[in-house]
């Protein structure tokens, strides 16, 4: 088996017909990240760098011996996090890894002589943390990672590396509920972004089946990203949605959704792609598009309409927001949007205002 490291010294052994990989050997030396200096790389210079070895070693069927020698202990700690979240927690995997990300600085810090340090972790610690994390984020945003962090210390509790629970010390973000309005788009607009999208390319009829997904059925971005071949029921005119908290759900298929489906099946997905997603990348290797991958497509479908700051999500507002003012009660809004509480759709109830001056109370001192 050919190893994708030209500079990695590395000995597969055959143990009961299955080849493992010993990493103790080199990683204590540091030989393979010397041997990387010494040819001139500026990348993958760190322990890290061999995170993506033993990934593709373990897609080939090869054991590594131990995961502690390739990641430090910060990470080390981060995977079975992860894994906690993924396996305890039952959190989808984009889920799981934003976790992650937004208490790695956290974790990263508590590193002392290569070893994790959390004797002295106290709540001064988490509120300049918090108030870290966030400066010049969203409000949704900060409370992601006041929730993140939270989960973190739960699970350093569970596992005995901090003595008492310190998650009810972490200091909450001010926001309240229904606050906002929802962003939604003119239906003007929403036709320039789809008329952004040029069907005669493969990319642009993979956009296109992308943003009729968004607009007509309002399927979150990492839903369109899990959309499966199997999970379109061409024969009954169904699709199945992968939601929220492993949820699957069927919904109907417009004729028009199923339209755009079929023809960046037919001319656009490429014959080479990887697996059953539905939607992959344009360039080799055609891997499934990721969630970030879907919002991007937007963003550059709104930016060639000349349309500014339109994410994945805001189609969702803004079929919402056609249907309340169309008249369809809260109820059915949150059918379609596939809620699990009516107060989450409530929201949307702000946008119909020649209802809204129904309810509303004369202002004191004026005119009845």
């Amino acid at each position: 088996m050919r190893c994708p490291y030209r500079s990695l010294y590395c000995v597969l052994h055959l143990n009961n017909r299955t080849p493992y990989l010993d990493v103790n050997a080199y990683t204590k030396n540091n030989e393979f990240l010397d041997a990387r200096r010494a040819q001139g790389y500026t990348l993958w210079l760190s322990r890290k760098a061999l995170a993506p070895l033993v990934d593709y070693l373990g897609s080939a069927g090869v054991d590594v011996a131990t995961e502690s020698a390739v990641l430090g202990p910060d990470e080390a700690l981060l995977a079975r996090y992860h894994k906690y979240l993924l396996d305890m927690r039952g959190l989808v995997a984009t889920s799981a890894r934003g976790y992650v990300d937004m208490v790695r600085p956290l974790v990263t810090d508590r590193v002392v002589s290569d070893e994790l340090d959390w004797t002295d972790l106290r709540p001064e610690h988490l509120n300049r943390f918090v108030l870290t994390a966030s400066r010049g984020r969203s409000i949704g945003s900060a409370k992601l990672a006041v929730t993140a962090l939270r989960s973190l210390l739960i699970y350093l509790h569970m596992e005995g590396l901090i003595a008492q629970r310190l998650d009810t010390a972490v200091p909450s973000v001010a926001g309240w509920s229904l606050a906002g309005l929802p962003r939604a788009l003119e239906p003007c607009d929403v036709e320039r972004l789809l008329a952004a999208c040029d069907r005669r390319t493969g990319s642009g009829c993979r956009d296109f089946a992308i943003l009729m997904l968004l607009a007509r059925l309002g399927l979150r971005a990492g839903e369109v990203r899990m959309l499966n071949l199997d999970d379109i029921d061409w024969r009954t005119g169904e699709l199945v949605v992968r939601g929220k908290g492993r949820r699957l759900e069927r919904l109907p298929l417009p004729a028009d959704v199923g339209e755009a489906l079929a023809a960046y099946l037919q001319r656009g997905r490429p014959d080479t792609a990887q697996g059953r997603t539905v939607f992959v990348r344009t360039r080799a290797p055609h891997r499934a598009l990721s969630s970030v991958g879907i919002t991007d497509a937007v963003a550059a479908a709104a930016s060639r309409a000349g349309l500014i700051n339109v994410r994945a999500h805001r189609l969702r507002h803004t079929l919402a927001t056609q249907m309340v003012r169309s008249g369809v009660a809260l109820p059915g809004v949150a059918q379609v949007l596939r809620h699990r509480r009516l107060m989450t759709t409530a929201i949307y109830a702000k946008v119909d205002r020649e209802g809204l001056r129904l309810l509303a109370r004369a202002w004191p001192g004026g005119e009845a």
